[in-house]
């Protein structure tokens, strides 16, 4: 599978990772001595799921690496524009490819084997969008200081991964739609509007289960689509502030430090015994 990494955002001002970017995109800013976006080449690098990455946005004069072969897209102007784009450069390297990764540029604590496992439990059906989930306790046991926003539903509560799985014909279908539920992402409520007034009602009073949320959703959108709910945190913890910024630059440099190796053991010596 070919992974699309969305790393087009150029903080304006008024963002609050204005100060932080100094005018570039939000991929580059610095995270424990790395680009942020470095550390997700990193995890899709070490997946043994991912055949291809291209990266959308940058440029090779980014001076990235990646231990799969890396191609680069330029900003299209729109986040559905650039995940097209993606999409038809994924076909253009493996016209048979039926499925791509879709993964932001801001979630730095991503790690291959997570990577693996999302590839292995979408596949083990034929959807058209796997979207993930991490519940509240999951995130907020591995980041209390997180403060995500959380989708509260009749079963649980959730925020959105950013890394999921879709189809490749759905760079063709509902664009419309699609265009409408991205540009409304950080909004829960907006994005259950964008479906339908019945849907919004049923959100806006706690009636969905998950399961419910999404046979309703992918109902109205004339689509199969799966809930893929995260048992780990990483996946599901961006950055879009600064104090999340600095969750994981002390995170990732915790992570960078060698272990400590345990005291050698000290003999203790004996007097030997007089004949």
């Amino acid at each position: 599978m070919n992974a699309i990494v969305t790393a087009g955002g150029i903080p304006q001002p008024g963002d609050p990772l204005y100060t932080y970017s100094n005018g570039d995109s939000k991929a580059l800013i610095d995270v424990a001595g790395k680009p942020m976006v470095q550390w997700v080449l990193d995890a899709l690098g070490d997946s043994k799921k991912v055949d291809n990455v291209i990266v959308i946005g940058l440029s090779p004069k980014s001076n990235l690496t990646c231990k799969k072969p890396l191609h680069y897209i330029s900003n299209q102007g729109r986040m559905l524009a650039n995940i097209v784009a993606g999409v038809n450069k994924s076909l253009e390297l493996n016209k048979n490819g039926e499925y791509v990764l879709v993964v932001s540029a801001d979630i730095p604590s991503l790690k291959g084997d997570m990577v693996d496992w999302l590839v292995k439990t979408a596949m083990e059906t034929k959807d058209d969008l796997y979207y993930g989930v991490c519940p509240r306790e999951v995130m907020e046991a591995r980041f209390p200081t997180s403060k995500r926003t959380y989708t509260k539903l009749k079963d649980m509560e959730v925020c959105g991964a950013d890394i999921n799985v879709i189809h490749v014909n759905q760079a063709t279908q509902h664009l419309d739609t699609w265009e409408q539920l991205i540009g409304n992402r950080k909004s829960p409520w907006r994005q259950a509007a964008v479906i339908g007034v019945v849907t919004a009602f049923k959100y806006l009073t706690g009636q969905f289960t998950l399961q419910g949320l999404v046979e309703s959703v992918t109902a109205r959108i004339g689509i199969k689509g799966r809930a893929i709910i995260w048992s780990q945190a990483e996946p599901c913890m961006d950055v879009d502030k600064p104090h999340q910024l600095e969750i994981m630059r002390e995170d990732m440099a915790r992570q960078q430090q060698p272990a400590k190796k345990p005291a050698p053991k000290t003999k203790v010596k004996t007097k030997a015994k007089k004949k």
